[in-house]
């Protein structure tokens, strides 16, 4: 973990104690100058390259979540790409989701016209997919809690029975070792453990073209956009970039350097760090004879009863989250032992 901790001590100055990278992680100082840089750039006439920034912030993503940058489309929020998901979906379709999952995955398929949404326990959605589920949509770590879900039952319960499956990994990406090419479609945005701007997110499509019809097709969409910007466009992108929404070029010019930061170190490194320190949290609550929800391997813990605490936290400069009733604690790079022990020692205070 050295190389973290050091790189970590470069990037990160936080002023107070952030430990709420479930909800917005901290945006690294490369990419903080960059964008700086970007916005000068802009104002002076010049601005950034529409395309440069987010291809490359493309080639990481692909690169950290295992599959090639064919596979990964880009955009603003989980919610477009997940509507444009339940758009597809034949009049019909039973849609498999997890009890209390986040609005943005599975919101779109409640307010689609003609499917079934079936919703479940988390701990047993693998065991409720049948011949009717088409589309099983899951987040691969809870938001509330923390709660991480079996993605492997998931994948073979969704091959048995013929389903396809859409993983948002939002909470995941960043920290946990994620094999995007096992699923069917995964999604994520940028501005949490992925430490990029807000309005940035991605997907990630079957490899074979025309899987997913590429409703919200613009201009970018063309293979060669500059040649697509009038009219229908007659070639669409023979792979996910046919997906892409216009690229807000400020953004995905500190997304760039976010995920670049996230490559250097690794997930592997990042992971064992960050849960490392949950574990810790989760370790000195119970000593202190709190309860926080079973999460075991996961760097998000919630405490159930706790939560009307978070504000008062705040004025203590320890930035946490308010769940569902529960105090929400998320650790990332930026984070030490002593924030661990900070935040315990101001809940027992």
């Amino acid at each position: 973990m050295d190389l973290a901790r050091s790189l970590a001590e470069d990037e990160f100055k936080p002023s107070l104690t952030h430990l709420a990278t479930a909800s917005t992680g901290l945006l690294p100082l490369s990419a903080a100058r960059a964008v700086h840089e970007a916005v000068d750039a802009a104002a002076a006439g010049t601005p950034p390259d529409m395309f440069g920034a987010r291809d490359a912030a493309r080639a990481s993503f692909a690169r950290l979540m295992g599959v090639p940058a064919t596979r990964v489309a880009t955009g603003s929020s989980v919610a477009t790409f997940t509507g444009l998901i339940a758009a597809s979906l034949p009049d019909g379709a039973e849609v498999l989701t997890a009890e209390g999952d986040f609005s943005s995955l599975v919101n779109p398929f409640h307010v689609r016209p003609g499917l079934t949404v079936r919703t479940v326990p988390l701990e047993r959605i693998a065991e409720h997919v049948t011949e009717a589920t088409a589309l099983v949509a899951v987040s691969a770590v809870q938001s509330a809690d923390g709660r991480r879900a079996d993605l492997a039952a998931v994948r073979e319960a969704a091959r048995a029975h013929g389903a396809r499956t859409l993983i948002d990994a939002s909470q995941a990406a960043g920290w946990d070792f994620f094999d995007a090419g096992a699923y069917d479609y995964t999604v994520a945005v940028g501005f949490k453990w992925l430490l990029a701007p807000k309005g940035t997110a991605f997907l990630t499509v079957p490899e074979e073209p025309g899987a997913l019809p590429p409703l919200l097709a613009g201009w970018v969409a063309g293979d060669s956009p500059f040649d697509s910007c009038y009219g229908p466009v007659t070639g669409l992108a023979p792979d996910a970039r046919r997906y892409d929404e216009s690229p807000a070029p400020l953004v995905w010019t500190g997304a760039r350097h976010a995920l670049a930061l996230l490559e250097r170190i690794g997930t592997e490194a990042i992971g064992a760090h960050d849960v490392a320190l949950a574990d810790r949290f989760r370790e000195r609550l119970t000593r202190a004879g709190h309860a926080p929800v079973p999460a075991p391997g996961s760097a998000i813990v919630s405490v159930p009863g706790l939560g009307e605490r978070a504000a008062a936290l705040g004025g203590q400069g320890i930035t946490v989250s308010d769940r569902a009733g529960m105090l929400r604690a998320a650790f990332h790079l930026y984070n030490t032992e002593s924030d661990v022990d900070r935040l315990v020692a101001a809940l027992d205070g």
